[in-house]
């Protein structure tokens, strides 16, 4: 098999160099070198050279973490920066979690809908309850705020002071939270119990490869 083009790997170095930057995690010459499988850390050296010298990239002289995105690459014309808004559980329930975590690039505005105002916010994944789903730990659910989903949909649910990511199941009037992991029980909320409430639908999950 033939090598991949050296315009080619470098133009996939950059789109992987731009999300990090975009998302607030600038990497390390050698974490590239890991990402693309460079036999030798000068090779990423070279292509983030490349870039720099095509205006693509800045750098900052001495840092390890140096390099970034010129003034008009900041962020793409369509898109759209939401918050990380720290942890959710794919698992079994645990404290709501609202701590600031960064920002993530979205493309486009926030849609608005019937059922919601089309805010978008991101949760960090702890748990592995939805793993059948394709959502694994540390993943992040970008998660558009409404009231309500139907059944079948993917939601972020609290429960009293607890929030859980899981699959929404309507039966009649009742409400059941199911999980993609057999290991994992069905959570029915108590009507009589802790209060309820949908935070929204998961609308799209962002993984990072290290």
């Amino acid at each position: 098999m033939g090598r991949t083009p050296a315009g080619q790997t470098r133009e996939r170095i950059f789109r992987w160099v731009q999300r990090r930057l975009l998302t607030g995690q600038p990497p390390t010459v050698r974490e590239v070198q890991h990402r693309f499988e460079f036999r030798a850390v000068q090779t990423a050296r070279e292509h983030l050279e490349a870039l720099v010298a095509e205006g693509k990239l800045t750098k900052r002289p001495g840092r390890a973490r140096g390099y970034g995105l010129p003034a008009s690459r900041t962020a793409a014309p369509r898109s759209t920066m939401i918050p990380i808004l720290g942890r959710v559980q794919a698992g079994r329930l645990s404290t709501a979690i609202e701590d600031f975590e960064g920002w993530l690039p979205v493309e486009g505005p926030a849609p608005r809908t019937a059922a919601g105002d089309g805010t978008l916010f991101g949760l960090r994944v702890r748990g592995e309850s939805m793993t059948g789903a394709g959502i694994h730990p540390d993943d992040v659910v970008v998660v558009r705020k409404q009231p309500t989903a139907h059944s079948g949909e993917i939601v972020v649910a609290l429960v009293g002071d607890e929030a859980t990511v899981k699959r929404l199941r309507r039966r009649g009037r009742r409400i059941e939270l199911h999980p993609e992991n057999p290991d994992f029980d069905v959570l029915v909320p108590d009507p009589t119990g802790e209060p309820f409430r949908l935070l929204g639908k998961v609308v799209e999950v962002r993984r990072t490869l290290s």
